[in-house]
């Protein structure tokens, strides 16, 4: 269960330095292979392999009315290991369409991560806490 925000810098070749508390269970895991893809809220997913696996199944049954959302989501999946130093490469197409070039954040999402560019995931974050929270969470207590 992946939980926590992170702010994270690429380095001048577009690798991601996966912090050292998820290192250890996405070695144990997934023997350190990840696949990244595009979110449909501007952002990537950074899956583990098997809980990618899993995923892609799902996407996969889809009907023909979500062809455009297999190709978006199955055919920009990137497969990727970490190094020996715990960095994986995110590939110049998917930065791309994440608006990433530099800063990030990085968040624990449960069974996968989300992968924001920092600018952009600060302007989301200030914009949901202004606006009304969701219906589902009125009889929520915190």
């Amino acid at each position: 269960m992946f939980q926590g925000a992170s702010s994270l810098s690429l380095d001048a070749k577009g690798r991601l330095s996966v912090p050292t508390r998820h290192r250890d269970v996405l070695a144990a895991t997934a023997a350190g292979q990840l696949t990244i893809t595009k979110h449909p809220h501007g952002c990537l997913m950074v899956f583990p392999r098997p809980e990618w696996e899993k995923f892609r199944e799902r996407i996969a049954q889809l009907p023909m009315s979500a062809q455009w959302w297999k190709r978006i989501f199955l055919g920009n999946a990137m497969d990727v290991e970490m190094d020996a130093t715990g960095r994986v490469l995110i590939s110049p197409e998917l930065r791309e369409a994440a608006g990433i070039s530099k800063d990030t954040m990085l968040l624990g999402m449960g069974n996968h991560f989300e992968l924001w560019d920092k600018a952009t995931y600060d302007e989301q974050e200030a914009k949901a806490m202004q606006g009304e929270m969701p219906d589902v969470f009125k009889d929520f207590s915190f």
